[in-house]
């Protein structure tokens, strides 16, 4: 056993009933206590279990036989150490714990027991060797409710169902679904613990639907292990799980603006004349996606190429820096299927990176785009290979990638694999759902040495639990245009936040379908956008995705919703932070809030937007108010200014132009002025909101800021954290301004700030800066006091009499 500080211990002959056999047998248990690995080692004669404590919250079990396929963890980051763990032994029960979590190892049934602090979590009541991979069964209580699964579209409570483990796309989608693009073998208990398969093979997710009182993970091969995570509240459970699989890097601040998509742009004089829209309309654009035709002039016969199509596309390098030049970044998509009519295919099947038939010879299929091999995306040569197509955009100037497809679309079960970090040759079924995982893991480790100080953006719709360490942005996939297709979206935001994919989006104003331009879902479905993590309207282009093609009201209406999404770049580059240094998901359930409800775990009509904001959005036509379950507090109508006490349903007004926004009392809301693109983005001058109620007697909050671009920003220093506080006193309200950070690149030398308290009942006596006198505006009407100063960083207070 690796360790210098470890136990071995024989254990006395422990009695195990065996289904196999007729009577019963004997068989002694040899443990090993590995303190410096934080480990626990059980061994008979035909398995290993092994425990290992992974942080205070979070232990993995692992079930270990020899000549069974060994692969690695995929769910787990790699630089986790070891912790502090105790053992003993209770007649027949083995305890191993660390300060936060038990495991309690019944050697008379091989049952295996967790606990937080003496509550009990689940137990691991079987584990089956089926004939072809594993199965493990966990306790449930009755009235336990869980989450989890990844993408689809079954309610946010999923107990009841059994789904398949199985990235699969679903075209058209509406308001059901059991399997779609992105599965997570993860489930989140309402009783705050989370259980990881770590097993990337195809399989099912059974949810209390076989049997009413357990949950199953059944899968065909892979690795028999499965971590529990556990906390005490949903935030920090979601903390905890990301401290095992690792957290997202931060996006460009630019990720965080409007794109420009379509299937697709045929040529580049519409790829500029797009932009060019944008800009003399005046709505805001940051970046523009290039579908399939940057290679090829038709849909079918050309994957693979990879290459630009010289006729649509003559000058690729001067496209780029023209768009450059107007602040908006290239993305290309790119898909892991070389066709036997593309340019590409000789090459490919040549130098051995396709992956295999039992021949030795590269696997060929037939699917909708032709015919076909998929690059065996586990094999370190096929990487290197596929690589240089994305070392050669980078060259040219893009800015990110797409990856497409990448469930696999297609992925027969007897295709082989060269998995080069397992040393195995594994079959389709083994590792399908780690496919995309593996794509973004390469092209993110190769763009990481390739342009050190650049971060990566990786748009791809398949992964796996612990994808978002590799910069993995996912989205909803090909989602009909009806409100059908609107109404599962948040849903579908909410569960993949909650396991790490924070970015998870929908294409704005769905992808299929549509034989008529419905102008009002459109237009409901891009407001709400603004509150989802990326700006992406994309679609069949028979009906255009971009605002700039539609009529003038529905332009004036989009165009101030997008100018609403850059005013609010400080609040949502400051929710990228805290996702990348905690985990917190920008979408985040009622249930995030502190005093939650029960009934407000399920509830997919309303979420947070991060700490401040309440969106409801408009799902169905021809709305006149939308009746709202406000949770505990104070909250404000974001349009005008309405106030409502918390716990009570209301009636929201609707008009076109608006759809159910809140702010919770006590929330500052750090604001700039809109921007073309964020390559004029400047923190300069701030507005910042207070939402102020008596009931509220101290707050904080806080606004990150860097040079929106560099990798390192973070963990440098070179990025500032502003805080903001506030106190009230029987009659005096004091907000107070604090800076704490480092220099970089675009840091205003002071700022300019305009506060703007709302919620302010009487016109105040005085408002004091740093003890002086302050000239002010207040607006009696609307509650809305406003003062303007200057900030040199040092500590301020401003105080309202």
């Amino acid at each position: 056993m690796k360790g210098k500080n470890f136990i071995r211990i024989w254990i006395v002959a422990v009695t195990l009933t065996l289904a196999a056999c007729a009577g019963i047998f004997s068989e002694r248990y040899l443990f090993e206590l590995s303190e410096e690995d934080s480990r626990l080692t059980l061994s008979r004669s035909d398995h290993q279990i092994i425990l290992t404590a992974l942080e205070d919250n979070s232990i993995e079990v692992l079930y270990k036989k020899e000549r069974v396929n060994s692969f690695p963890s995929f769910a787990k980051q790699n630089n986790l150490k070891p912790v502090k763990v105790n053992f003993i032994q209770k007649d027949d029960v083995l305890v191993f714990s660390t300060s936060n979590l038990e495991a309690r190892f019944d050697l008379s049934n091989s049952q295996l027991a967790f606990y937080q602090q003496g509550k009990h979590l689940t137990t691991q009541i079987d584990f089956n060797r089926l004939e072809r991979g594993q199965e493990f069964k966990f306790s449930l209580d009755n009235n336990e409710r869980l989450m989890g699964g990844g993408q689809r579209v079954l309610g946010m409570n999923r107990r009841g169902n059994r789904i398949p483990l199985y990235n699969r796309a679903h075209y058209g989608y509406e308001t059901h679904s059991e399997q779609m693009y992105f599965s997570i073998p993860a489930i989140l208990s309402d009783k705050n613990y989370i259980i990881t398969y770590d097993n990337a093979a195809s399989g099912f997710l059974d949810l209390a639907k076989t049997d009413k009182d357990t949950l199953s993970f059944e899968s065909v091969g892979g690795r028999a292990a499965y971590i529990v995570t556990a906390a005490k509240s949903l935030p920090e459970l979601t903390e905890n799980y990301i401290k095992i699989t690792g957290t997202q890097p931060m996006p460009p601040r630019w990720a965080l603006g409007n794109y420009a998509s379509r299937f697709g742009y045929r040529s580049q004089q519409e790829v500029l004349d797009t932009i060019e829209k944008f800009i003399k309309e005046d709505i805001p654009v940051d970046s523009i996606i290039l579908d399939l035709y940057w290679f090829g002039p038709d849909i079918k016969g050309h994957m693979g190429n990879l290459e630009w199509e010289k006729t649509a596309f003559p000058e690729p390098e001067k496209m780029i820096a023209t768009l450059k030049q107007k602040g908006v970044k290239t993305i290309p998509i790119t898909e892991p299927f070389i066709l036997s009519t593309s340019k590409k295919w000789y090459e490919a099947s040549s130098k051995g990176v396709l992956a295999k038939n039992n021949a030795g010879d590269p696997y060929r299929f037939d699917f909708y785009f032709g015919n076909t091999g998929l690059i065996d995306i586990f094999d370190s040569n096929a990487q290197q290979w596929f690589w240089q197509t994305y070392q050669g955009l980078f060259s040219q100037g893009v800015a990110g990638t797409w990856g497409d497809l990448g469930e696999p679309e297609v992925h027969p079960d007897d295709i082989l694999h060269n998995f080069s970090d397992a040393r195995v040759i594994a079959r389709g079924d083994e590792v399908h759902n780690i496919y995309g995982h593996y794509w973004a893991k390469m092209v993110f480790e190769n763009q990481r040495k390739l342009q050190p100080n650049v971060r990566p953006f990786i748009m791809m719709r398949s992964g796996f639990a612990g994808s978002q360490r590799y910069g993995m942005i996912p989205w909803t996939g090909d989602v009909n245009r009806t409100w059908g297709g609107l109404k599962p979206q948040v849903e579908l935001s909410l569960q993949m936040g909650l396991l790490g994919m924070a970015y998870n989006h929908s294409d704005l104003g769905g992808f299929a379908g549509g034989e008529v331009f419905n102008k009002e879902l459109y237009i409901r479905w891009l407001q709400y956008g603004v509150f989802q993590p990326v700006y992406r309207p994309h679609a069949q282009a028979h009906i255009a995705p971009e605002p700039v093609f539609h009529d003038q009201e529905t332009k004036s209406i989009i165009r101030e919703y997008i100018k609403l999404r850059y005013r609010l770049l400080p609040y949502l580059y400051t929710m990228a932070y805290e996702n990348s240094t905690q985990g917190t998901p920008l979408m985040r359930p009622l249930s995030y809030l502190e005093q939650s409800k029960r009934d407000e775990f399920e509830n997919t009509k309303s979420y947070l937007w991060g700490d401040a904001f309440l969106v409801s959005p408009v799902v169905e036509p021809g709305l006149t108010k939308q009746i709202i379950g406000l949770p505990n507090g104070v909250w404000f109508d974001f349009w005008n200014e309405a106030k409502y006490s918390g716990n009570q349903n209301i009636n929201f007004p609707l008009s076109l132009n608006t759809i159910p926004v809140l702010v919770r009392a006590g929330a500052f809301i750090p604001m700039v002025e809109p921007v073309q693109s964020t390559k004029d983005y400047s923190s300069q001058k701030l507005t910042l909101h207070y939402y102020d109620d008596k009931s509220i007697n101290a707050s904080s909050g806080k606004m990150y800021e860097d040079d929106g671009e560099s990798f390192d920003s973070i963990s440098s220093g070179k990025h500032e954290l502003l805080s903001f506080s506030s106190s009230r006193s029987e009659k005096n309200l004091s907000i107070k301004l604090s800076h704490n950070g480092g220099e970089y690149v675009g840091r205003p030398a002071n700022r300019v700030v305009e506060l703007v308290v709302h919620g302010i009942e009487v016109k105040p006596e005085a408002v004091l800066v740093e003890g002086n006198g302050k000239e002010f505006d207040f607006d009696n009407d609307k509650k809305i006091l406003k003062i303007e100063f200057d900030w040199n960083y040092s500590e301020l207070v401003v105080d309202i009499k």
